[in-house]
Protein backbone atom coordinates (compact mmCIF):
# COMPACT_ATOMS: atom_id res chain seq x y z
CA UNK A 1 0.00 0.00 0.00
CA UNK A 2 2.85 2.40 0.77
CA UNK A 3 4.17 2.22 -2.78
CA UNK A 4 0.89 3.63 -4.07
CA UNK A 5 0.78 6.53 -1.61
CA UNK A 6 3.01 8.90 -3.66
CA UNK A 7 0.78 8.32 -6.69
CA UNK A 8 -2.40 9.37 -4.95
CA UNK A 9 -1.31 12.95 -4.38
CA UNK A 10 -0.32 13.72 -8.00
CA UNK A 11 -3.36 11.90 -9.32
CA UNK A 12 -5.64 13.93 -7.08
CA UNK A 13 -3.86 17.13 -8.10
CA UNK A 14 -4.17 16.25 -11.79
CA UNK A 15 -7.90 15.78 -11.45
CA UNK A 16 -8.29 19.05 -9.53
CA UNK A 17 -6.21 20.91 -12.10
CA UNK A 18 -8.39 19.79 -14.98
CA UNK A 19 -11.68 19.29 -13.17
CA UNK A 20 -13.39 22.07 -15.15
CA UNK A 21 -12.44 20.53 -18.50
CA UNK A 22 -13.37 17.06 -17.28
CA UNK A 23 -16.72 18.32 -15.96
CA UNK A 24 -17.52 20.00 -19.26
CA UNK A 25 -16.53 16.86 -21.16
CA UNK A 26 -18.64 14.73 -18.84
CA UNK A 27 -21.70 16.96 -19.24
CA UNK A 28 -21.25 16.98 -23.02
CA UNK A 29 -20.98 13.19 -23.03
CA UNK A 30 -24.12 12.79 -20.91
CA UNK A 31 -26.02 15.21 -23.15
CA UNK A 32 -24.90 13.33 -26.24
CA UNK A 33 -25.93 10.00 -24.73
CA UNK A 34 -29.38 11.33 -23.76
CA UNK A 35 -29.96 12.83 -27.21
CA UNK A 36 -28.86 9.69 -29.04
CA UNK A 37 -30.95 7.37 -26.89
CA UNK A 38 -33.99 9.65 -27.04
CA UNK A 39 -33.86 10.10 -30.81
CA UNK A 40 -33.21 6.40 -31.41
CA UNK A 41 -36.17 5.32 -29.30
CA UNK A 42 -38.46 7.92 -30.85
CA UNK A 43 -37.40 7.07 -34.39
CA UNK A 44 -37.80 3.36 -33.70
CA UNK A 45 -41.32 4.04 -32.41
CA UNK A 46 -42.18 6.07 -35.51
CA UNK A 47 -40.90 3.31 -37.80
CA UNK A 48 -42.92 0.65 -36.00
CA UNK A 49 -46.06 2.80 -36.01
CA UNK A 50 -45.70 3.68 -39.67
CA UNK A 51 -45.11 0.09 -40.76
CA UNK A 52 -48.16 -1.03 -38.77
CA UNK A 53 -50.36 1.72 -40.22
CA UNK A 54 -52.65 1.51 -43.24
CA UNK A 55 -50.45 3.68 -45.45
CA UNK A 56 -47.63 1.18 -45.44
CA UNK A 57 -49.65 -2.00 -45.08
CA UNK A 58 -52.20 -1.49 -47.86
CA UNK A 59 -50.76 1.32 -49.92
CA UNK A 60 -53.68 3.63 -49.10
CA UNK A 61 -53.20 7.09 -50.57
CA UNK A 62 -54.79 10.41 -49.76
CA UNK A 63 -54.08 13.61 -47.79
CA UNK A 64 -53.84 11.79 -44.45
CA UNK A 65 -51.36 9.23 -45.75
CA UNK A 66 -49.39 11.87 -47.59
CA UNK A 67 -48.96 13.81 -44.36
CA UNK A 68 -47.96 10.68 -42.45
CA UNK A 69 -45.39 9.84 -45.09
CA UNK A 70 -43.95 13.37 -44.94
CA UNK A 71 -43.79 13.28 -41.14
CA UNK A 72 -42.12 9.87 -41.24
CA UNK A 73 -39.60 10.98 -43.85
CA UNK A 74 -38.78 14.16 -41.89
CA UNK A 75 -38.25 12.20 -38.67
CA UNK A 76 -35.94 9.63 -40.24
CA UNK A 77 -34.04 12.38 -42.06
CA UNK A 78 -33.44 14.29 -38.82
CA UNK A 79 -32.21 11.12 -37.15
CA UNK A 80 -29.91 10.34 -40.07
CA UNK A 81 -28.38 13.82 -39.82
CA UNK A 82 -27.92 13.36 -36.07
CA UNK A 83 -26.13 10.06 -36.63
CA UNK A 84 -23.88 11.67 -39.24
CA UNK A 85 -22.90 14.48 -36.86
CA UNK A 86 -22.37 12.02 -34.01
CA UNK A 87 -20.12 9.81 -36.13
CA UNK A 88 -18.01 12.81 -37.18
CA UNK A 89 -17.64 13.95 -33.56
CA UNK A 90 -16.65 10.47 -32.37
CA UNK A 91 -14.15 10.11 -35.20
CA UNK A 92 -12.55 13.46 -34.33
CA UNK A 93 -12.61 12.78 -30.58
CA UNK A 94 -9.19 11.03 -30.40
CA UNK A 95 -7.57 14.11 -31.95
CA UNK A 96 -9.23 16.33 -29.34
CA UNK A 97 -8.12 13.99 -26.56
CA UNK A 98 -4.58 13.98 -27.92
CA UNK A 99 -4.47 17.79 -28.06
CA UNK A 100 -5.83 18.06 -24.50
CA UNK A 101 -3.26 15.64 -23.09
CA UNK A 102 -0.39 17.20 -25.02
CA UNK A 103 -1.18 20.82 -24.22
CA UNK A 104 -3.05 21.53 -20.98
CA UNK A 105 -1.98 18.34 -19.20
CA UNK A 106 1.72 17.97 -20.10
CA UNK A 107 3.26 20.83 -22.08
CA UNK A 108 1.71 23.61 -20.01
CA UNK A 109 3.37 22.34 -16.83
CA UNK A 110 6.71 21.92 -18.56
CA UNK A 111 6.42 25.35 -20.16
CA UNK A 112 5.50 27.12 -16.91
CA UNK A 113 7.83 25.08 -14.72
CA UNK A 114 5.14 24.09 -12.22
CA UNK A 115 6.18 20.45 -12.54
CA UNK A 116 9.18 21.21 -10.31
CA UNK A 117 6.89 21.68 -7.32
CA UNK A 118 5.53 18.16 -7.69
CA UNK A 119 9.00 16.71 -8.12
CA UNK A 120 10.19 18.29 -4.87
CA UNK A 121 7.40 16.50 -2.96
CA UNK A 122 9.03 13.05 -3.11
CA UNK A 123 7.37 12.35 -6.43
CA UNK A 124 9.60 10.97 -9.18
CA UNK A 125 9.13 12.16 -12.78
CA UNK A 126 7.87 8.70 -13.75
CA UNK A 127 5.19 8.74 -11.06
CA UNK A 128 4.30 12.31 -11.99
CA UNK A 129 3.62 11.33 -15.59
CA UNK A 130 1.79 8.15 -14.58
CA UNK A 131 -0.46 10.18 -12.28
CA UNK A 132 -1.01 12.76 -14.99
CA UNK A 133 -2.30 10.10 -17.37
CA UNK A 134 -3.97 7.62 -15.02
CA UNK A 135 -7.21 9.14 -13.74
CA UNK A 136 -7.99 11.49 -16.67
CA UNK A 137 -7.07 8.67 -19.03
CA UNK A 138 -9.51 6.28 -17.38
CA UNK A 139 -12.27 8.91 -17.49
CA UNK A 140 -11.63 9.76 -21.13
CA UNK A 141 -11.54 6.12 -22.22
CA UNK A 142 -14.68 5.34 -20.23
CA UNK A 143 -16.53 8.30 -21.70
CA UNK A 144 -15.48 7.48 -25.26
CA UNK A 145 -16.41 3.82 -24.75
CA UNK A 146 -19.91 4.63 -23.51
CA UNK A 147 -20.50 7.18 -26.27
CA UNK A 148 -19.41 4.83 -29.03
CA UNK A 149 -21.45 1.96 -27.53
CA UNK A 150 -24.57 4.15 -27.43
CA UNK A 151 -23.89 5.30 -30.99
CA UNK A 152 -23.68 1.69 -32.16
CA UNK A 153 -26.84 0.78 -30.27
CA UNK A 154 -28.72 3.75 -31.74
CA UNK A 155 -27.82 2.71 -35.29
CA UNK A 156 -29.12 -0.82 -34.78
CA UNK A 157 -32.15 0.27 -32.74
CA UNK A 158 -33.53 2.66 -35.35
CA UNK A 159 -32.74 0.39 -38.28
CA UNK A 160 -30.43 0.68 -41.27
CA UNK A 161 -32.92 2.79 -43.23
CA UNK A 162 -32.46 5.63 -40.71
CA UNK A 163 -28.67 5.65 -40.94
CA UNK A 164 -26.99 7.27 -43.95
CA UNK A 165 -23.70 5.48 -43.32
CA UNK A 166 -22.70 1.87 -43.89
CA UNK A 167 -20.72 -0.29 -41.48
CA UNK A 168 -17.49 0.05 -43.45
CA UNK A 169 -17.46 3.83 -43.83
CA UNK A 170 -14.77 5.58 -41.84
CA UNK A 171 -17.00 7.64 -39.49
CA UNK A 172 -18.95 4.54 -38.44
CA UNK A 173 -16.03 2.12 -38.29
CA UNK A 174 -13.78 4.36 -36.21
CA UNK A 175 -16.67 5.31 -33.92
CA UNK A 176 -17.54 1.70 -33.08
CA UNK A 177 -15.94 -0.21 -30.20
CA UNK A 178 -13.39 -1.63 -29.81
CA UNK A 179 -11.66 0.52 -32.45
CA UNK A 180 -12.97 3.70 -30.79
CA UNK A 181 -11.28 2.67 -27.53
CA UNK A 182 -8.04 1.97 -29.38
CA UNK A 183 -8.11 5.38 -31.03
CA UNK A 184 -8.74 7.08 -27.68
CA UNK A 185 -5.82 5.29 -26.06
CA UNK A 186 -3.64 6.21 -29.02
CA UNK A 187 -4.68 9.84 -28.63
CA UNK A 188 -3.68 9.81 -24.96
CA UNK A 189 -0.31 8.19 -25.66
CA UNK A 190 0.52 10.44 -28.62
CA UNK A 191 -0.51 13.46 -26.57
CA UNK A 192 1.81 12.47 -23.73
CA UNK A 193 4.76 11.91 -26.06
CA UNK A 194 4.15 15.11 -28.00
CA UNK A 195 3.80 17.22 -24.84
CA UNK A 196 7.13 15.94 -23.53
CA UNK A 197 8.90 16.53 -26.83
CA UNK A 198 7.46 19.90 -27.85
CA UNK A 199 7.05 21.45 -24.35
CA UNK A 200 4.99 24.37 -25.71
CA UNK A 201 1.27 24.29 -25.04
CA UNK A 202 -0.19 25.53 -28.32
CA UNK A 203 2.43 23.89 -30.52
CA UNK A 204 2.06 20.57 -28.68
CA UNK A 205 -1.72 20.64 -29.14
CA UNK A 206 -1.38 21.25 -32.87
CA UNK A 207 1.27 18.57 -33.40
CA UNK A 208 -0.59 15.97 -31.32
CA UNK A 209 -3.86 16.55 -33.18
CA UNK A 210 -2.04 16.40 -36.51
CA UNK A 211 -0.23 13.15 -35.68
CA UNK A 212 -3.37 11.47 -34.36
CA UNK A 213 -5.39 12.64 -37.35
CA UNK A 214 -2.71 11.31 -39.69
CA UNK A 215 -2.86 7.89 -38.03
CA UNK A 216 -6.67 7.88 -38.32
CA UNK A 217 -6.50 8.78 -42.01
CA UNK A 218 -3.70 6.29 -42.74
CA UNK A 219 -5.44 3.36 -41.08
CA UNK A 220 -8.64 4.34 -42.84
CA UNK A 221 -6.90 4.11 -46.20
CA UNK A 222 -5.34 0.74 -45.30
CA UNK A 223 -8.43 -0.72 -43.62
CA UNK A 224 -9.57 -2.85 -46.54
CA UNK A 225 -6.22 -4.69 -46.58
CA UNK A 226 -6.22 -5.59 -42.88
CA UNK A 227 -8.17 -8.78 -43.56
CA UNK A 228 -8.21 -11.00 -46.68
CA UNK A 229 -10.92 -9.95 -49.11
CA UNK A 230 -13.24 -12.26 -50.97
CA UNK A 231 -13.31 -12.21 -54.78
CA UNK A 232 -16.18 -13.00 -57.09
CA UNK A 233 -15.52 -13.76 -60.74
CA UNK A 234 -18.60 -13.63 -62.93
CA UNK A 235 -19.44 -13.44 -66.64
CA UNK A 236 -19.41 -10.01 -68.19
CA UNK A 237 -23.18 -9.93 -68.52
CA UNK A 238 -23.92 -11.84 -65.33
CA UNK A 239 -25.42 -10.45 -62.15
CA UNK A 240 -23.39 -10.13 -58.99
CA UNK A 241 -24.17 -12.54 -56.18
CA UNK A 242 -22.50 -10.65 -53.34
CA UNK A 243 -24.72 -9.44 -50.47
CA UNK A 244 -25.94 -5.85 -50.71
CA UNK A 245 -24.37 -5.07 -47.32
CA UNK A 246 -20.88 -5.93 -48.59
CA UNK A 247 -18.04 -3.46 -48.85
CA UNK A 248 -16.98 -3.44 -52.50
CA UNK A 249 -13.30 -2.52 -52.51
CA UNK A 250 -12.45 -3.00 -56.18
CA UNK A 251 -14.06 -4.18 -59.36
CA UNK A 252 -12.93 -4.53 -62.93
CA UNK A 253 -12.71 -6.85 -65.91
CA UNK A 254 -10.89 -10.16 -66.35
CA UNK A 255 -9.23 -11.37 -69.55
CA UNK A 256 -8.98 -14.92 -70.79
CA UNK A 257 -5.44 -15.14 -69.35
CA UNK A 258 -6.63 -14.01 -65.92
CA UNK A 259 -5.26 -10.47 -66.20
CA UNK A 260 -7.21 -7.79 -64.39
CA UNK A 261 -8.22 -4.64 -66.24
CA UNK A 262 -9.96 -1.48 -64.99
CA UNK A 263 -13.72 -1.43 -65.36
CA UNK A 264 -13.43 1.72 -67.45
CA UNK A 265 -11.46 -0.09 -70.17
CA UNK A 266 -14.75 -0.68 -71.97
CA UNK A 267 -17.33 1.97 -71.20
CA UNK A 268 -20.86 1.32 -72.48
CA UNK A 269 -21.59 3.38 -75.57
CA UNK A 270 -24.78 4.53 -77.24
CA UNK A 271 -23.83 2.31 -80.17
CA UNK A 272 -24.57 -1.20 -78.93
CA UNK A 273 -22.04 -2.70 -81.35
CA UNK A 274 -19.10 -0.85 -79.77
CA UNK A 275 -19.21 -2.63 -76.41
CA UNK A 276 -18.88 -6.24 -77.71
CA UNK A 277 -16.10 -5.15 -80.05
CA UNK A 278 -14.19 -3.48 -77.18
CA UNK A 279 -14.53 -6.56 -74.97
CA UNK A 280 -13.30 -8.79 -77.78
CA UNK A 281 -10.31 -6.55 -78.51
CA UNK A 282 -9.18 -6.75 -74.87
CA UNK A 283 -10.03 -10.48 -74.58
CA UNK A 284 -12.41 -9.70 -71.70
CA UNK A 285 -14.18 -12.84 -70.53
CA UNK A 286 -15.70 -11.70 -67.25
CA UNK A 287 -15.61 -9.33 -64.31
CA UNK A 288 -14.18 -9.47 -60.81
CA UNK A 289 -15.31 -7.93 -57.54
CA UNK A 290 -13.08 -7.73 -54.47
CA UNK A 291 -15.21 -7.22 -51.37
CA UNK A 292 -15.63 -7.62 -47.64
CA UNK A 293 -18.92 -9.14 -46.52
CA UNK A 294 -20.56 -7.79 -43.39
CA UNK A 295 -19.17 -10.81 -41.49
CA UNK A 296 -15.67 -9.29 -41.87
CA UNK A 297 -16.63 -6.36 -39.65
CA UNK A 298 -15.34 -7.88 -36.42
CA UNK A 299 -12.10 -9.32 -37.82
CA UNK A 300 -11.32 -5.91 -39.32
CA UNK A 301 -12.21 -4.21 -36.03
CA UNK A 302 -10.02 -6.51 -33.97
CA UNK A 303 -7.01 -6.25 -36.29
CA UNK A 304 -7.23 -2.47 -36.41
CA UNK A 305 -7.67 -2.28 -32.64
CA UNK A 306 -4.59 -4.46 -32.19
CA UNK A 307 -2.56 -2.10 -34.35
CA UNK A 308 -3.84 0.89 -32.38
CA UNK A 309 -2.99 -0.69 -29.04
CA UNK A 310 0.50 -1.54 -30.27
CA UNK A 311 1.04 2.03 -31.49
CA UNK A 312 -0.32 3.41 -28.21
CA UNK A 313 1.98 1.17 -26.18
CA UNK A 314 4.96 2.23 -28.31
CA UNK A 315 4.15 5.94 -27.94
CA UNK A 316 3.67 5.58 -24.19
CA UNK A 317 6.95 3.68 -23.79
CA UNK A 318 8.74 6.39 -25.77
CA UNK A 319 7.13 9.06 -23.60
CA UNK A 320 8.48 7.52 -20.40
CA UNK A 321 11.86 7.01 -22.05
CA UNK A 322 12.03 10.67 -23.08
CA UNK A 323 11.05 11.71 -19.57
CA UNK A 324 13.75 9.56 -17.96
CA UNK A 325 16.47 10.72 -20.35
CA UNK A 326 15.69 14.40 -19.85
CA UNK A 327 14.85 14.42 -16.16
CA UNK A 328 16.23 11.17 -14.75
Amino acid sequence: MSTLAPLRGPARVAVRQHRRALQIAGLAAVAGIVVLIGYALWTSHLIDAFEAGPCEASGVSGPECDQRIRDFSDATYRFSRLMTYASVVLTALPGVVSAFVAGPMIARELESGTYRMAWTQSVTPTRWLAAKLAVPGVLLVAGASVLSAVFTWARTRAGAESSPLYWYEAPVFAATPPASVGYTLLGIAVGALTGLLVRRTVAAMAVAALVTGTVIATLGSLRSSLWPMLTEIRPTEGNSGIPVTSWVVDLGRVTGSGERLPWEVCVPQADEAVMPRCLAEHDVTGAFIDYHPASHFWPLQLVETGILLALAALALALAFRVLRRRHG
